[in-house]
Formats: C-alpha cells, structure tokens, sequence
C-alpha cells in the first residue's frame, strides 16, 4: 500500500499576489465605522441645534367656539431677548382639512421669555381645530 502526503503547495514567485500569513487586518473597517457614527453624531447635532426643540417652541392654549369666516387661536412661545418668532397657524375643518392659514409675528417680551398670543386666521368655511404648525426666528 502507498502511503501519499498532503504537501503545501509551491507557486511561481510574485505570479499570485501576496500571500497571507493568516492574520487578518481589522483596523482599517473598524475605523471607518467608527469616523461615520462621529460623522452621523455631527450631523445629528447640528440638525438638534437648527431644528430641534428650545427656543421659540409653541403651545397651544386654545381656541374660541369657530365662526363661519375665523377661527380665533391662543398660544404660548418662548422668544429670546431680542428677538421676533414667525409663526404659522392653521385652521382645519371637521374632517381635517385645512380651511386658514396666517403668518404670524411675535416680539419678544422685555428680557425674553414665554409670550401668550391670541390671533384670528381667516377661514373659507367653518373650522373645527385651530394648530400652530411652528415658530421660527423672524429674518
């Protein structure tokens, strides 16, 4: 019986690339994730700061019983020393439609702080509901 013995095989030098030795090299994926999640925590920072919540966040308080033509809406802002939020309100109807909507100016009270406003969007029909889409700093 003859016996035959499994040898490493021998290529022609330089016709098969590099060979490996068998370590694998990790660093290079593990810091490219590690820059894009510091890259995405950036963006997500810088977005939290343009358009999250802090200054100039509004509150509904309420509003009046609606009129066939106004919809009167009250609400709280929080507007810093000197500056001027803009405002956009919105009437809808009973089925959710969007019947008014106005632009809105609020100044800041002396030294800043919270302002309650009370304004009338004018409405093509009866409303229902009365929204403050969102406040932003008056350019």
């Amino acid at each position: 019986m003859s016996e035959t013995r499994a040898t490493t095989p021998v290529f022609p030098p330089g016709r098969y690339g590099r060979r490996r030795d068998g370590r694998r090299r990790r660093w290079g994926p593990i810091l490219a994730v590690v820059l894009f999640a510091v890259g995405i925590l950036g963006l997500t920072l810088t977005f939290y700061d343009k358009f999250g919540e802090g200054d100039y966040t509004p509150q509904i308080i309420g509003w009046n019983e609606p009129a066939e033509t106004e919809l009167v809406i009250q609400f709280r802002v929080w507007v810093p020393e000197g500056g001027t939020a803009n405002c956009m309100l919105r009437a809808r109807d009973y089925d959710g439609f969007e019947v008014g909507r106005r632009s809105v100016l609020v100044p800041a009270p002396k030294g800043g702080g919270p302002v309650e406003v009370s304004e009338s969007v004018p409405t093509k029909s009866r409303a229902s509901v009365g929204d403050v889409m969102g406040c932003r700093p008056a350019s």
